[in-house]
């Protein structure tokens, strides 16, 4: 006799064998390269320097950035010391190979002081950006340009966005899954009205959401005002960028979808005759991955997947990463409608979703290990950028949907082995004996009031008895419950994806913080403190005078200056002054002049070092009218 194992244990062990092959996968080719990568524009340099000093004015002024951009006359903005911009609104294209690079020209005999340079900009993956920084001519001085507080892309337009893009996300997954849960899982799912009111709603939801975002599209990348989302000029803008043209594409291919679930739920529920059934199925199966294969294109053209390294790879990947989470989480969510609305569901439609959401898994995991290696690169980035770690969180609710998934694939299984086949067609039955008798309203309408009340007493009992023929099944419970804990972490884990997407991609972020960590010297964060001997020449000439720079590193610093005589004791003098000179970049010198606060005591705040290096701070005090003397040292300034 020949024996045989005990099938269960071989599902198991293959279930484990995937899992395993999985997470080698996972581990062997996260973080297998380090090609430079980036998604959202970030500022990389600029000429002027931010902080810099430079001793004339500059013809123009220069931003370089990490990836492609969109910007119009407005979107440089360089800001006098009193507010008034400085440049001619000529946007100037320094863009040379692989180098994105735009300034503006500033006008001729432009006064000295601090100047401030505002720019704003939108990223080849749609999102906007950005920022402001200062650079002073001849001296840094004090200014009162306005720059806004508020990040573009923020505020309440920001939030209505996020929570647009939300919407259309959860819309997405649940037009797409719930459809493909119908032909691949449970035909007669389409003539039952929670799936339908599942898909439509996913259908009218993700509509409402791209509407949103058309509207909202010019004050987010623009002025923040929700008033400007009814600005036809602005619409008008929108619609010929890379963005708008993405969301006009998902209108339309709405349009087609829209189609495509009437038939499913007029058409091809109405059928009786299998063949027919079987060949209208095989039609809505094919059209109904072109167009989810379309509404997912939408995204990967205009977002993180069409900018960056290898875009002819990351598109088509990103389309299948976002079919794959809609086959598994949509099709989730119409399962535990079903499992709570309809008891009447097979246990072999149960099975086969079971089987559509292991390899959904399966793609998701090789997509995201490539869109992860793609935006991330590095264990570094992926521990110290806000992307990185929300990419683990990420990571880690997938762990968890898988864990609690493993859990719905047994209690799938005791389905499976302890209900007979006959059990359906008696829960069937059991279903049909439990509707309720039609009551009839006499023509006098004298016991209308009675019928009514005994028509709602019916309609009661009849849930009652459904809700007890899903409760006398344990195996049923159970998967209910498992299910509904996925769709919960399922709800999280699309919030997550959504702020990915508006989050600065580690490799961009990690390179920018490189950039700016090698323009600067990197000292010890401590106050400057000098001793210097010091003589006039005159009477009483002679002393001591000592500085301090707090907190001693490029920016706002305060200063302090004491002089002593001989004995130790407080030496007063008509004049103290202070500079300082950068040599090896040209920079100064520097002037400042203390305010006297007490006998022999000095102070200023708000004293600018507008970059790192070996700076000579220079020391004059002047004793008598004809007396006075410059001692300096040098020091290392971060």
């Amino acid at each position: 006799m020949t024996a045989t194992a005990p099938r269960l244990r071989t599902t198991a062990s293959r279930s484990l064998t995937r899992l395993l092959l999985v997470t080698v996968a996972l581990l062997g080719a996260l973080f297998a390269g380090a090609v430079p990568a980036s998604a959202h524009a970030a500022l990389t340099g600029s000429d002027p320097k931010e902080g810099s000093v430079v001793a004339t004015a500059p013809a123009q002024v220069a931003l370089t950035f990490s990836e492609g951009v969109a910007l119009d006359a407005n979107s440089i903005r360089v800001l006098d010391p009193t507010g008034k911009r400085s440049d001619t609104a000529e946007l100037v294209n320094l863009c040379s190979g692989d180098v994105v690079k735009y300034g503006v020209r500033l006008r001729t005999g432009i006064p000295n002081g601090t100047y401030t340079v505002a720019w704003q900009a939108i990223s080849a993956d749609s999102h906007p950006v950005s920022g402001a920084f200062t650079f002073s001519i001849g001296a840094p001085s004090a200014t009162t340009a306005v720059v806004p507080t508020q990040a573009v892309g923020g505020g309440l337009v920001g939030a209505l966005y996020g929570i647009a893009r939300y919407a259309a996300y959860g819309g997405f997954v649940l037009l797409t899954g719930g459809a493909a849960f119908v032909l691949a899982c449970w035909r007669r799912g389409a003539t039952v009205g929670p799936v339908q009111r599942v898909v439509v709603g996913g259908w009218l939801t993700m509509t409402a959401a791209t509407l949103a975002m058309l509207l909202l599209r010019t004050p987010y990348t623009g002025s923040g005002k929700l008033s400007d989302a009814f600005d036809l000029n602005g619409l008008r803008a929108v619609l010929e960028t890379k963005p708008g043209a993405a969301l006009i594409s998902r209108l339309l291919l709405l349009g087609a979808a829209a189609l495509f679930v009437s038939v499913l739920f007029g058409a091809y529920a109405k059928r009786d005759d299998e063949a027919e059934k079987k060949d209208l199925t095989f039609g809505l199966a094919i059209g109904g991955a072109v167009v989810a294969a379309g509404l997912a294109a939408t995204w990967a053209l205009a977002e993180h997947a069409s900018t960056g390294l290898q875009p002819g790879i990351a598109m088509p990947v990103d389309v299948l990463h976002l079919l794959a989470v809609a086959a598994w989480l949509g099709g989730l969510v119409t399962l535990l409608v079903v499992l709570y609305r309809s008891p009447g569901i097979e246990r072999a439609a149960v099975l086969r979703f079971s089987r559509i959401a292991f390899w959904s898994v399966a793609v998701l995991a090789a997509t995201g290990v490539y869109q992860s290696w793609r935006q991330v690169g590095t264990w570094s980035a992926l521990l110290d950028t806000a992307y990185g770690q929300l990419l683990l969180v990420k990571v880690g609710l997938v762990a968890v949907l898988i864990g609690t998934a493993s859990v719905s694939r047994r209690w799938t299984a005791r389905l499976s082995e302890h209900t007979a086949p006959e059990a359906d067609a008696a829960l069937v039955v059991e279903e049909r004996a439990s509707e309720p008798e039609p009551v009839t309203v006499p023509d006098d309408g004298k016991d209308a009031k009675r019928a009514a009340q005994l028509a709602r007493q019916q309609a009661a009992l009849s849930t009652a008895r459904e809700k007890r023929i899903r409760d006398a099944d344990p195996e049923r419970t159970g998967l209910r419950r498992t299910v509904l804990a996925e769709a919960g972490v399922a709800v999280v884990l699309l919030a997550v994806t959504t702020v990915l997407t508006s989050t600065e991609p580690a490799r961009t972020q990690e390179a920018v913080d490189k950039a700016k960590a090698g323009s600067q010297v990197a000292v010890a964060d401590r106050p400057v403190d000098i001793r210097l001997p010091f003589d006039t020449g005159g009477q009483n000439g002679k002393g001591t005078v000592e500085l301090t720079l707090d907190p001693g590193r490029t920016g706002s610093n305060d200063l302090r200056v004491s002089l002593e005589d001989p004995a130790g004791k407080p030496k007063d003098a008509p004049e103290v002054k202070v500079s300082f000179t950068l040599a090896a970049k040209s920079v100064g010198p520097l002037p400042v002049v203390p305010d006297r606060v007490a006998a022999g005591q000095w102070k200023a705040s708000g004293v600018q070092i507008p970059m790192a290096g070996d700076w000579q701070i220079s020391v004059t005090v002047r004793t008598s009218e004809i007396d006075e003397t410059t001692v300096d040292k040098n020091v290392k300034i971060g």
